[in-house]
């Protein structure tokens, strides 16, 4: 056994981080289990986008005189209400809009919101509060509590080389892989035959023993994974961009018929400090196309009414402009719901009152977690309590 070679390649135990017997669902005969209840594809906006200039309170003149630059006209605005509308940039969410495939929550956050990067994104990933440290994610319990055993194929792939807190459980997490080509291909090397030869040797060596095992079936679940994402090649037209790309391959993965219940990606570059209007107009065109065409891509598998997709990002901006062309980290936010059969569409509560802030920030209307539990609840089929670890007031939008 080459050691070096060993070590190279433990490395990629931390992308697809599934521990040993969970694992074993994924090489289970899929083919015999029918798919039940609702995916969830869960698309983080990292950076903190500013919601305000993503849908647009045009009635509120304090938008105006509070981002007298920034503030987009509104004869400009894609407009959906009589006093809200998209930015220009947001076609692709206009119109799932228009067909009623999307619901929108404003004002969504938390009690003693925090506007630090990663304090708030940890307090997204894991469901806390903000006085709250967990080191599980919201995603990772719920696969710890509903997954005993593993006698059921419920497990989450998010779309990037390393996992997000949201996907780490205490004793399962998801599996984290941005090209299924690439990983097995890295994953078909002489070393596993090695593997397979110490197996009985390493049981007795039990952290090295660990390793290798988890090792040897991270290589299978990429065999199964990159099978599966060769069965349905998408004829679609993605953004020339890595959210595009991430997009494609889960709704190749998902209309290939994956028994994967949770799938998670994120686009970075929101954290728009200075020329926001620029950068909002580039991201929002990708984002909006980027989802727009995935959608049809569900759609035409008849794939879309089991999928429910969750745009958020950690928190928004504030509500007066910089003197650098942008917006300061801020609080609430809005969150937006997609999918083919929504039992409420379109604004589901009202848009942020731009004449009660408190120390210039929003004051969140509706706390996150009770959009989590809603997925979790009447998506998954899951009993949230056990995974938000306390009760929260479910909605009413699937």
């Amino acid at each position: 056994m080459n050691r070096r070679r060993f070590i190279k390649y433990s490395g990629l135990t931390s992308t697809a981080a599934l521990v040993p017997g969970f694992i074993q669902a994924l090489v289970a005969p899929f083919n015999q289990l029918a798919f039940q209840g609702k995916r969830l594809v869960i698309v983080q906006l990292s950076g903190g986008n500013d919601g305000l200039n993503a849908l647009v309170p045009f009635r509120d003149d304090n938008y105006y005189k509070l981002r007298p630059k920034l503030g987009i006209k509104a004869d400009a605005l894609l407009k959906i209400t009589q006093e809200a509308g998209f930015h220009p940039a947001l076609l692709g969410f206009k119109q799932l809009f228009d067909k009623g495939y999307l619901s929108i929550y404003n004002s969504v956050g938390y009690p003693n919101p925090d506007r630090s990067h990663f304090r708030s994104m940890d307090i997204w990933h894991t469901g806390s509060n903000a006085d709250e440290y967990f080191n599980t994610g919201w995603i990772g319990r719920m696969l710890d509590a509903n997954c005993p055993g593993s006698e059921k194929p419920y497990y989450a792939i998010e779309a990037d080389d390393t996992l997000s807190l949201a996907m780490k459980g205490a004793d399962k997490s998801g599996f984290a892989v941005r090209d299924p080509e690439k990983l097995r291909n890295a994953l078909r090397d002489p070393i596993y035959s090695d593997i397979q030869k110490s197996n009985t040797h390493l049981e007795t060596q039990s952290q090295l023993g660990f390793l290798y095992k988890t090792l040897a079936e991270t290589a299978s679940s990429a065999d199964y994974i990159y099978s599966k994402s060769k069965i349905y090649q998408s004829s679609k037209s993605y953004p020339q961009h890595e959210i595009g790309k991430s997009l494609k391959e889960i709704a190749e993965l998902i209309n290939s018929g994956i028994e994967s219940k949770v799938f998670y990606t994120s686009m970075s570059g929101f954290d728009t400090h200075v020329r926001q209007l620029e950068t909002q107009n580039r991201l929002f065109g990708i984002v909006g196309n980027a989802l727009e065409t995935f959608v049809e891509d569900l759609i035409a598998s008849n794939n879309f009414n089991d999928t429910v997709i969750m745009v958020f990002s950690e928190f928004g901006r504030r509500v007066k402009q910089n003197a650098s062309g942008g917006t300061d980290h801020g609080t609430a936010n809005n969150v937006y719901i997609i999918n083919g059969a929504l039992k409420k569409q379109g604004m589901c509560n009202p848009v942020s009152d731009l004449t009660k802030l408190e120390d210039g920030d929003l004051i969140h209307q509706l706390d996150f977690r009770q959009i989590y539990a809603t997925l979790i609840e009447k998506g998954i089929g899951f009993d949230h309590t056990k995974t938000l670890m306390r009760k929260f007031e479910l909605l009413d939008f699937i």
